[in-house]
């Protein structure tokens, strides 16, 4: 009997999944560091956001990605930040703290074992939106010392709304910068 029950779920696992499909669409970049300029393309793509940026991280210690980010939100475009909780509160270097007390919306995800994701969604909304995406944290090492790669997908609608679909189902289940951090 059990076994058949862990045949049937195992059956109908794929029919759960919330994969999606999308055509191929936009311009791709592609960087590998520690050889391509990762930074640049990210400073670069920040300075080109006009409405919003959301960004996923699970470490945030590069001074120039937390300046971009905070010149962003100064020029009156919509930054929000969702950082795992962990990295945060035990990582010493962390620059999360710095983009809260700059006024950046700020959400700790608390509910897994490791935030890992690595996410940029530049106007999303609108028809020429970006989705930066990749193995590339937020950090000096991962330009310099790693070995690490950033995709960077522009003009592609769908892709980019599936992504902030997925922004949006973290940040709801995150908790606000200040009660993240409440013993």
């Amino acid at each position: 009997m059990m076994r058949w029950l862990i045949t049937c779920v195992l059956a109908l696992l794929p029919l759960l999944a919330t994969a999606v499909e999308l055509p191929a669409t936009g311009r791709t970049e592609v960087l590998f560091t520690p050889w391509d300029d990762a930074e640049g393309a990210l400073l670069r793509a920040i300075g080109a956001a006009r409405k919003s940026l959301r960004v996923q991280a699970y470490l945030v210690t590069s001074r120039n990605i937390t300046r971009a980010l905070t010149e962003a939100h100064e020029r009156g475009v919509r930054v929000e930040v969702l950082a795992d909780r962990e990295m945060v509160t035990k990582g010493s270097n962390s620059l999360v703290p710095q983009l809260h007390a700059a006024g950046i919306t700020v959400h700790l995800e608390t509910r897994y074992a490791a935030a890992h994701n690595k996410i940029l969604l530049i106007d999303a909304e609108g028809d020429a939106p970006v989705v930066i995406t990749g193995s590339y944290n937020f950090s000096f090492s991962a330009q310099a010392r790693n070995a690490e790669n950033v995709l960077i997908l522009r003009g592609n609608p769908p892709l980019a709304r599936a992504y902030l679909a997925n922004w949006r189902r973290h940040r709801d289940e995150a908790l606000p910068y200040a009660e993240a951090l409440l013993p």
